[in-house]
């Protein structure tokens, strides 16, 4: 007699709302939590078939570091079983959560260190105990509406400052207060919501995993705590589906690194009060999403893979000369109290030089690649442009593919060669990006390798 071996999948999602007075990083300066807008969740969908079991984890927060990452991993493998190759966890990249992180002046918040991993775990664990038979699809939905690349060249008459050479970029990222300036952005957006959906052989919806190339969408004072649009995504996600508790709706944050929804051309097209843009947005993309079910085609018995390898990558720093002159620069410099102007930034930059030449010279760049049947998901640690995500579906060659970005760790800024030629904020040399020019081909083409395994 033959026996089926069963797939099943459960998901849960645990509150990891820190306590007011909590440090908020995602910002050139320290913020810290006065008001609790709305919660903050680590959410995981489980998925077992045969002996690979495979854990998806999302959570709300700006950055997680690696270390952070493998320590939380180590925690649930002793929980669980469930090894660390076959687990992905990433932020959504919501600029108004706790902090883990040193992020320029924005510190990591060492109380909300210390508790964030057991609560990580526990959506892990209480996953595992809602395994049940299951079947899954992967679907897609264009939404070009709510992206802007953010990355602009400007017209004669402004002049984009470079904080670190003290010289001028070829552009400039959100040009606040020089919209007037404006001539294009110069690069494309990726306009795919792609999701993984999992329901039960019942009926009963298990959970969504969206992915969605769009940086945070910001509608709010600092010192709030949300989730963000990702937490606007979940709720109506659930809403909609008339889903039960034991539903989760997850979004994680593809190739974004260059695009937001900061519309400095046609600023007046969405809701302008606080938290209203996230929900419009949020909602938006939920209600596309759940509008599209009905042509799905489901997975019973998926087959479940992972791979995952980390790569060493050089980073750059600054020369001795350079050094000398940042210790000159923030002579006299009054951190505590700094503008993020211009000369503000050049100090702030200038500490970043002499932090980042303590760091070691190569910098470990995890890339995971998990096949849940007919589809692929790709995991990279860092902010990836969208032409690094649209390079990777269009060469993927598999049914279905997203990559979501902050995974596993974070290895800052990794844009491609020709935008770090470029210059813009993004490219603008401390911790948070110091990669050596060509490292994103160099780990973009090794995860294409790993998805062309798994596709085999």
């Amino acid at each position: 007699m033959n026996f089926v071996t069963p797939f099943l999948a459960g998901a849960a999602e645990v509150k990891t709302t820190p306590p007011l007075g909590t440090r908020i990083n995602g910002d050139f300066i320290t913020h810290y939590a006065t008001h609790i807008h709305d919660d903050l969740f680590a959410k995981a969908l489980v998925m077992k078939s045969g002996e690979e079991t495979v854990a998806l984890v999302i959570v709300d927060i700006c950055v997680m570091p690696k270390e952070f990452v493998d320590g939380v991993k180590t925690l649930i493998a002793s929980r669980t079983g469930i090894a660390h190759s076959h687990v992905l966890i990433a932020s959504t990249h919501t600029h108004a959560a706790g902090s883990v992180a040193d992020v320029h002046l924005g510190s990591l918040d060492p109380a909300y260190e210390k508790m964030l991993p057991g609560r990580i775990a526990e959506a892990v664990q209480a996953a595992l105990q809602q395994l049940r038979p299951a079947r899954v699809a992967f679907g897609s939905v264009a939404a070009p509406e709510h992206l802007r690349c953010r990355r602009y060249t400007m017209k004669p008459g402004y002049m984009p400052l470079n904080p670190v050479t003290g010289g001028t970029d070829q552009v400039k990222t959100n040009p606040f207060g020089v919209e007037a300036y404006i001539d294009h952005s110069v690069a494309p957006t990726d306009p795919e919501l792609g999701f993984l959906a999992v329901q039960g052989l019942d009926g009963r919806w298990i959970g969504i995993l969206g992915n969605y190339s769009l940086h945070y969408v910001g509608d709010w004072e600092n010192g709030n705590i949300s989730a963000d649009y990702f937490g606007c995504f979940s709720h109506r996600l659930r809403e909609r589906l008339n889903a039960g508790g034991e539903f989760v709706g997850m979004m994680s944050n593809g190739t974004s690194g260059d695009v937001n929804i900061w519309d400095f051309v046609d600023g007046g097209r969405y809701p302008q009060a606080q938290f209203e843009k996230s929900k419009f947005i949020g909602h938006d993309l939920a209600d596309r999403l759940v509008d599209s079910l009905g042509s799905l085609e489901w997975q019973p018995e998926p087959v479940l893979e992972a791979i995952f390898e980390s790569i060493p990558c050089e980073i750059v720093k600054p020369s001795a000369q350079e050094l000398e002159n940042a210790a000159r620069m923030i002579a006299g410099a009054r951190f505590e109290t700094i503008d993020c102007d211009d000369e503000g930034l050049k100090r702030i930059y200038a500490r970043e030089q002499l932090l980042l030449a303590e760091m070691p010279a190569i910098r470990e760049c995890p890339a995971q690649a998990i096949r849940i049947g007919s589809g692929i998901i790709g995991g990279l640690a860092g902010e990836f442009f969208s032409e690094t995500g649209l390079y990777l579906k269009t060469q993927a060659g598999t049914g279905s593919y997203f990559t979501i970005t902050m995974a596993n760790g974070n290895a800052g800024y990794v844009p491609p060669r020709h935008e770090m030629e470029r210059g813009g904020y993004e490219t603008w040399r401390c911790r948070y990006s110091c990669m050596a020019p060509g490292t994103e081909a160099k780990i973009r083409e090794k995860l294409l390798a790993m998805i062309r395994t798994l596709r085999a």
